[in-house]
């Protein structure tokens, strides 16, 4: 046999190969045709008729998740809720004063947002019907009818203008999606669509890709409630002041939050400071310039990855962490094992957990040394004004520092480079307040121990009505014990 013709039959072979295998794959999934959903539907049980499949895996977001696959964020694994105060205890120190200090436990599934709101002890909810903001569908409607009452009624008035059926019912289709095309909506224009405006953003130059994390960014952001003289709510933001998109940083927050009086929402107990409040800023950590953000990964590409249902192809909208989905999500762009890819994020949170714990334990007992200062100023001690008022500010940037990681929900992985920077930034502030605070109370005569006693029995212990989980493996121990 000639070259040419041994070429040909190669040829003829490799072809008929091919064919066969392209007959045995699988069928290509088939395009779900768009159904124009009328104007106004909230009922997302009536955007289900149209869309089942998507529809079904949003109504598993009320299922436990699956157990033992995530380390850090357990959420409700297994049915079980956790306590973030007993397994943190500084934060029940540094919290106490404030509904977070009563209660204040891992996230449920969206299906859960309301129901778990009407659970939660009492003293969360002061801040009256703004904390519906995030948690139903029909806020949009409330801001319009409402105007500033919306803000400032008490919650239960608020949640009693949500028609009766409804008032169980968390973040649904509306939220996210264009009723005519079910492309990604920003439907939370009084929040999002004016911090956007304020950093020069366009919403009209947004492309897909980025409305896949900003549907989410409507929420998982650290906002901010402005209180009047009678401490009611007169608003809900965005401190995103002086920021542009892509670099959102804590420092800019911290700014914002610190430059009015009126954004303090509560006194802390332990030093008396009335403070302002974070809540799970991953939207701001994540897009600060993360290895993923660059790469142009969204939201949705990681906690709603495509899957295959029958011959359809579909966005997981039974929406959570990758860990507790095997790694499918992040298996679409990398080719390692979901054993290895799990190790690397548990080895990222695990530093970053532990720098965290011991930043948080060193932030408290700051706290106990500012209450330790007070107590010296009641009892006629001449403290050093200067010394007191850099150690304060040092206090307030270590502990919104602390407060910004702990209440972002990743344990360090959706920007690690800049979670360890955070965290060292705040055990820097902290031992800087802690060196100031000895040297201005040993100058008033006072007797400073070594190790100071947090008490964290006074701030665990008798806190609410519920009865709290602690993790298995977990001891609750203060781990700087008094001599």
């Amino acid at each position: 046999m000639n070259k040419t013709k041994k070429v040909v039959y190669m040829a003829l072979a490799l072809l008929t190969t091919l064919a066969l295998g392209t007959g045995c794959s699988p069928e290509k999934p088939t395009p779900v045709k768009t159904v124009e959903i009328p104007d106004g539907t909230i009922d997302p049980a009536l955007w289900g008729k149209a869309y089942p499949v998507e529809y079904d895996m949003w109504k598993s977001t009320g299922d436990p998740t699956p157990v033992g696959k995530s380390k850090y964020k357990k959420g409700n694994d297994g049915g079980v809720t956790y306590d973030k105060l007993s397994e943190y205890p500084f934060l029940a120190l540094l919290f106490n004063g404030w509904g977070f200090g009563v209660e204040y436990n891992e996230p449920r599934g969206h299906l859960n947002m309301l129901k778990d709101q009407s659970l939660v002890d009492p003293s969360r909810l002061k801040s009256g019907g703004v904390c519906l903001t995030c948690k139903t569908p029909y806020v949009p409607q409330l801001v319009k009818r409402m105007g500033k009452d919306y803000f400032s009624e008490p919650y239960m008035k608020v949640l009693a203008e949500i028609p009766k059926e409804h008032q169980e019912l968390g973040v649904a289709c509306i939220d996210c999606h264009d009723n005519k095309d079910m492309s990604p909506k920003i439907s939370r224009e009084f929040t999002l669509g004016t911090a956007l405006k304020k950093m020069g953003v366009d919403e009209s130059k947004l492309t897909n890709q980025d409305k896949r994390t900003l549907v989410c960014a409507q929420c998982h952001v650290s906002y901010n409630i402005p209180k009047d003289a009678d401490m009611k709510s007169q608003d809900v933001f965005f401190p995103w002041d002086e920021s542009q998109w892509g670099h959102i940083p804590v420092e800019n927050i911290i700014k914002k939050i610190r430059s009015n009086p009126a954004y303090g929402e509560w006194k802390q107990s332990v030093t008396g400071f009335k403070l302002a409040f974070m809540r799970h800023p991953e939207f701001e950590m994540y897009s600060n310039n993360s290895v993923h953000w660059q790469a142009g990964v969204s939201c949705a590409d990681c906690h709603m990855p495509y899957t295959r249902v029958g011959s359809q192809k579909a966005s997981d909208h039974r929406v959570m962490s990758p860990l507790k989905n095997d790694m499918k999500a992040c298996q679409q762009c990398h080719t390692e094992t979901p054993d290895w890819l799990k190790a690397q994020v548990f080895a990222i949170q695990d530093r970053a957990a532990s720098l965290f714990i011991r930043t948080g334990y060193a932030t408290a007992t700051v706290a106990k040394l500012l209450e330790m200062t007070h107590k010296a100023q009641a009892e006629g001690k001449v403290i050093d004004q200067a010394l007191y008022d850099q150690a304060k500010d040092q206090y307030l940037e270590a502990f919104y520092r602390v407060l910004f990681f702990g209440a972002e929900n990743s344990v360090g992985f959706h920007n690690p480079t800049e979670a360890m920077r955070i965290l060292g930034d705040a055990a820097l502030h902290a031992g800087q307040a802690d060196a100031l605070l000895r040297q201005a109370l040993t100058a008033a005569g006072v007797t400073v121990p070594i190790n100071i006693d947090l008490e964290l029995s006074k701030y665990t212990d008798n806190r609410g009505v519920k009865k709290l989980m602690f993790r298995p493996d977990q001891e609750l121990k203060d781990p700087f014990p008094t001599k």
